[in-house]
């Protein structure tokens, strides 16, 4: 590794995994309780600001538990809650006694309101609904109340539905006066004549005409839609949901009260953070999606076992499961989709055979041998763009990703390191990095890689209660990149993109431009596995916990806890006037500052408060952001709408109104730079075998020359280059 400055991997325990963790004994042999033993305990010990668990902490808990059972307020009756009212108080005397009474009740009483709600949503789609009459639904669900009976309970689906069935009837409607316009809407007879003409001209004509329908057989098409697609939310998604997932939705109300990024992750949960977060898996690289009973394949991953084997489709449902050593297939028909999983993934160098039915109906055994799966979209990427005779570099970074198991394998640090070397090969004269939409990773990843663009000096202060400060510094005087540098960010860039943005702007060594201010997410999570807690566990895996363990601090001393980084250049986005900040969060810890630590400016002759000034006077007169800036104002005025009409010519009357309106939006998309993008010459040579990395790189770079933004981080390269020239010219004038 490049730098040897003191690794805080997340998964290694720190200050608080200490022998004092160890010397407890947890020995409640009840799982459920036994979680909430071992979590409750590290919470009080190990997290940055332990909260008090008394009264006002059960209010939060009891809300917001029963926030997450039911937030449409369509399971349970107000005499339910009246019932759990009598807890109210009483869950954190339960929960320091790990007393799950609270849970049970709740739990057993849902799933049977989950039972009788099949039964009246089936009820009310078995009757039309009357699109004339005059009265409107309220999607404001947070402020309503809690039903008293069956009639009220049947009357609420009823609105729903209703409302949610309205989109089906509408496109149904606009199908027929469409056909009327285009002169293909013709009569059920002439529909029953091409059936019965054994020809392909007749199939190909019967295509394109559209039969003609009463608004009775309409309004029942519409329903029979809606009832098939609220009978596979619940068959795919619903009754899949067992009782240990409602447990950790229970653990979860409880420790998000500590802060929004202190959360509980149960098994499954726990090895698809670990695979998130370094971009890899072991098994055969296609995603699976879950369709009524079965398990289809909705992609294949570029490079991986599947992809190679060029035998499974996109399409294929797959029917059965066996293990090379295995004599018996499982059958996976109406298994939960995470047991499917479970099942077909494995280690690298086994075998599994799967019986797949294919797309064209056939029945196929395939088998495919398992292989680490790198899942591209997780990694850093780079182009090049000409302009002007020079050429600038690009590299979009998802993500601070590292394996959790092997720093030194493949990490974000190590990625962008080989992007900057092969784009300065090609002449690079500026570079950005885009981190919009960037949510972090890991602290040491971030670490080295704002080290790359300077000599050497603080990163970014580090601090957990009760204990000194630490400083994590760049000890290698080497600079990767010393050229001109440009970050984007956007409200959702936060965290590890907080900490780089935050000391390429104090150093002076980068120009930020995006959104007034970044997401706000000033702390820092270790990732705790619990069975390293418990001695002789017998209960099974008790999945880990996310643990808000310390504060990072910005070298000038501020912290980016609810602030966020401040743009030098402030651009107007889709999300301007939306609520999705650190502070529009539930329980976020406070913002504060400690002492500023000494660091040296970068040196530098690029004159950055004229290009900064040059850049904000551009995008004040840049009609395309005014439109972005309009637009991003007339979507947050749609989303705080809470009251439709469920009268269908007063909501087709504000449906066509708002397509009005939005049409003037319609130049957003269309807009195009004179920018072109390209790959570099190695990833050049993998299209030759990879048409879907092409495909995904070719969609790429056409969003990127249609980006106003990216535009703007270009002229900024140049006007710093330009910048530099002059100044260097005057320095050596002056010498």
């Amino acid at each position: 590794m490049k730098r040897n400055y003191k690794i805080l991997v997340l998964v290694v325990l720190l200050a608080f995994a200490s022998c004092s963790f160890t010397t407890k004994t947890f020995d409640e042999p009840d799982k459920d309780k036994l979680l909430i033993q071992v979590i409750t305990y590290v919470l009080q010990r190990g997290h940055f600001d332990p909260k008090e668990i008394n009264d006002e902490f059960s209010i939060e808990v009891f809300d917001g538990f029963l926030d997450q059972l039911d937030p449409l307020k369509r399971y349970f009756y107000k005499s339910d809650i009246d019932e759990f009212e009598k807890y109210k108080l009483e869950l954190d005397d339960q929960i320091k006694a790990y007393d799950i009474s609270f849970f049970n009740l709740t739990y057993n009483r849902l799933i049977q309101r989950i039972g009788e709600s099949k039964a009246i949503y089936k009820e009310v789609l078995a009757s039309p609904f009357d699109y004339s009459v005059d009265e409107e639904f309220n999607s404001d669900y947070k402020n309503s109340t809690y039903v008293k009976n069956k009639k009220q309970m049947k009357d609420r689906w009823r609105q729903q539905l209703k409302f949610s069935n309205m989109v089906n009837y509408d496109d149904l409607m606009t199908a027929q006066e469409k056909a009327k316009e285009d002169n293909t809407l013709v009569e059920p007879s002439e529909i029953k004549d091409l059936d019965e003409t054994d020809s392909t001209d007749a199939d190909t004509e019967k295509q394109t005409k559209v039969e003609r329908k009463t608004l009775a057989q309409i309004e029942k098409e519409a329903r029979e839609e809606t009832l098939k697609s609220i009978d596979l939310y619940y068959s795919d998604y619903i009754d899949d949901i067992q009782r240990k997932d409602w447990f950790a939705m229970y653990i979860n109300s409880i420790v998000e009260q500590f802060d929004p990024h202190t959360n509980y992750f149960a098994p499954e949960d726990k090895a698809n953070f670990n695979q998130q977060m370094s971009g890899k898996l072991e098994g055969i690289g296609a995603r699976l999606q879950k369709r009524m009973d079965y398990t289809k394949i909705v992609e294949l991953i570029s490079g991986g076992p599947a992809w190679r084997g060029n035998e499974l489709e996109v399409g294929d449902i797959i029917l059965k499961v066996r293990q090379e050593k295995e004599q018996e297939a499982v059958n996976i028909v109406g298994m939960r989709l995470e047991d499917a999983i479970k099942l077909i993934k494995g280690p690298k160098g086994t075998t599994v055979v799967l019986t797949v039915k294919k797309v064209d109906g056939t029945t196929k055994d395939i088998s495919i041998t398992r292989d680490v799966v790198e899942i591209e979209e997780t990694y850093a990427k780079s182009a090049i763009v000409n302009k002007d005779d020079m050429n600038f570099g690009v590299i979009n970074l998802p993500k601070f990703y590292v394996d959790f198991e092997d720093y030194k394998s493949r990490n974000a640090a190590s990625d962008i390191k080989k992007e900057i070397e092969r784009l300065k090969a090609e002449g690079m004269k500026g570079l950005v990095i885009d981190l919009r939409n960037n949510g972090g990773g890991s602290l040491p990843v971030v670490v080295e890689i704002a080290g790359m663009f300077i000599k050497e000096g603080p990163i970014v202060q580090v601090r957990a209660t009760g204990e000194p400060k630490e400083v994590l510094k760049d000890k290698d005087k080497s600079i990767d990149w010393d050229g001109p540098l440009v970050i984007m960010v956007n409200e959702l860039s936060a965290s590890a993109s907080e900490i780089l943005a935050a000391a390429m702007q104090d150093y002076k060594r980068a120009i930020i431009i995006g959104s007034k201010q970044t997401y706000g997410k000033g702390t820092v999570q270790n990732f705790l596995d619990l069975n390293n807690m418990v001695r002789n566990n017998k209960n099974g895996d008790l999945g880990a916990l996310k643990l808000t363990t310390q504060k990072f601090y910005r070298i000038n001393g501020g912290s980016t806890q609810l602030e966020g980084v401040k743009s030098d250049v402030v651009v107007v986005d889709r999300f301007s006037f939306i609520d999705i900040g650190e502070k529009d969060q539930k329980n976020p810890l406070p913002w504060d500052k400690i002492d500023s630590v000494d660091y040296t400016v970068w040196e530098g002759y690029f004159d950055n408060s004229e290009t900064i000034r040059k850049s904000s006077k551009r995008m004040e007169n840049n009609e395309q952001l005014k439109l972005i800036g309009e637009n991003a104002k007339w979507i947050k005025t749609r989303m705080d709408e809470n009251i439709h009409s469920l009268n269908y010519n007063k909501y087709r009357a504000q449906l066509k109104l708002n397509e009005e309106e939005s049409k003037r939006f319609d130049k957003i998309s269309e807009y195009q730079t004179s920018l072109t993008f390209e790959s570099l010459p190695y990833e050049k040579e993998l299209f030759k075998t990879d048409t879907i990395l092409k495909e995904k790189r070719d969609r790429w770079h056409k969003s990127l020359s249609q980006d106003v933004y990216v535009e703007e981080a270009i002229h900024v390269l140049e006007d710093l280059k330009m910048s530099y020239a002059i100044k260097k010219l005057a320095s050596t004038v002056k010498e």
